[in-house]
């Protein structure tokens, strides 16, 4: 199998990498496709392969004692799907659900460890990472705490294009109403509102 083009990646974190450290990385990846409902990692389970996202997006969901998934994060070009591995952490807080088809870059944690260890910029670049997540699902706390559906709906659909890389999105609103929380009914009628306005 060929390495990665590092001009053609789309994923931030591997084109921000210098060309020694993409290299030693790209050794370990292997090239992946996404299908849509794909689960990567379940909540309790080891994690043993993190995917840097190249097209489409992924769900970060907590699932509540009740059995029902809420989306906490979404992870798409921008970032990793399993980065707390890099923290310390060895199974997954949370689901990892693919929202859309994509394509990805996996690779075994062990490496990631290696080279997390050995490579500087990679280090910086994933523990920025982790930041920018903490600070997207604090934000995604307090939009849910404090915002109308409508506003909700509004941001998870930003939100949601901006990571897909594609003009318009192809979602359900059985799908969007488990990501936030609500009935179903509840999100056709948000969406007229948003539609209205």
């Amino acid at each position: 199998m060929s390495l990665p083009d590092k001009a053609k990646v789309k994923n931030r974190i591997l084109a921000a990498l210098p060309d020694a450290e993409f290299a030693m990385l790209s050794k370990a990846m292997t090239p992946v496709e996404l299908e849509l409902g794909q689960t990567l990692h379940r909540h309790g389970d080891v994690i043993e392969h993190v995917y840097f996202v190249e097209t489409g997006f992924i769900s970060a969901l907590a699932v509540l004692s009740d059995g029902h998934p809420l989306e906490i994060g979404l992870i798409g070009a921008e970032g990793l799907a399993g980065f707390s591995v890099v923290l310390g952490g060895a199974t997954s807080y949370s689901e990892t659900m693919c929202q859309t088809g994509g394509k990805a870059y996996r690779m075994q944690v062990g490496a990631l460890k290696d080279a997390f260890a050995q490579s500087p910029v990679l280090r910086d670049l994933l523990l920025r990472y982790a930041l920018i997540f903490q600070v997207q699902v604090s934000q995604t706390a307090a939009c849910n705490a404090h915002h109308a559906l409508e506003q909700r709906l509004a941001r998870w659909l930003l939100a949601a294009h901006d990571r897909s890389g594609v003009p318009q999105l192809s979602l359900t609103q059985d799908l969007i109403a488990v990501m936030l929380g609500v009935r179903r009914a509840t999100v056709s009628i948000a969406a007229s509102t948003l539609q209205r306005a």
